[in-house]
């Protein structure tokens, strides 16, 4: 567990009750083995060449921009829909927790908190992973990227957001909420650091323990 020092946390202490938020993709959820069987089925199926190891490797942005390196740019929007076709028969089951996903989130239902998904990959994709774990939360919001989760972060008052890419530390900043990250996805620690996050965690197995000290 790595505290940053390049950025000082936010002036406000916790006060109860706390919502936390966190990412979905490679935070709570390893999606890399589904993804990876998706974007596979879906080059198949529909004859575009496409490196799925290459797209698991840098897993954060919205689909659309994935897309967009594959195909020409008045395909994307026919192609995503067509990827999304696949996307629950291929990507469901073979993804799963995170390490300490579970029990982050139980640690702040523990302390009397709540707990939003807040990621750029759709609402009902997100649901299905979520539900296939067992993994509830009090509130999902699908389909926002970086800056732009700060809207769903500010209407549920997440005072935390936990996420695994720096476009997760921009959210979080842009909202005005504390930025865990956590060094499981894409982004090396010392980018996570680099991009403002307050706090930069191993994976989410540390969280409990830097969540009872932030509390205290």
């Amino acid at each position: 567990m790595t505290p940053s020092a390049a950025t000082p946390p936010p002036a406000t202490k916790p006060t109860p009750p706390l919502t936390v938020g966190f990412d979905l993709d490679l935070t709570l959820v390893d999606t890399r083995p589904g993804i990876k069987a998706a974007w596979e089925a879906f080059s198949a199926e529909s004859g575009v060449p496409v490196d799925a190891d290459v797209v698991v490797n840098r897993l954060g942005p919205p689909l659309e921009h994935e897309m967009a390196h594959w195909v020409p740019a008045d395909q994307v929007t026919e192609m995503v829909a067509r990827y999304r076709a696949l996307y629950p028969a291929y990507a469901i089951e073979p993804s799963p927790p995170m390490p300490g996903a579970r029990d982050a989130m139980r640690a702040v239902r523990e302390a009397g908190g709540r707990t939003v998904v807040v990621t750029a990959k759709n609402g009902p994709h997100a649901e299905l992973h979520l539900a296939h774990l067992g993994i509830e939360p009090d509130a999902l919001v699908g389909g926002l990227w970086a800056e732009g989760k700060a809207e769903a972060l500010r209407a549920h008052g997440a005072q935390v957001y936990v996420g695994d890419h720096i476009g997760d530390v921009r959210g979080a900043a842009t909202a005005g909420a504390l930025s865990v990250a956590v060094a499981t996805g894409p982004c090396a620690p010392e980018e996570l650091a680099e991009a403002g996050a307050h706090v930069v965690l191993t994976d989410l197995t540390d969280f409990r323990a830097w969540w009872e000290g932030y509390l205290a």
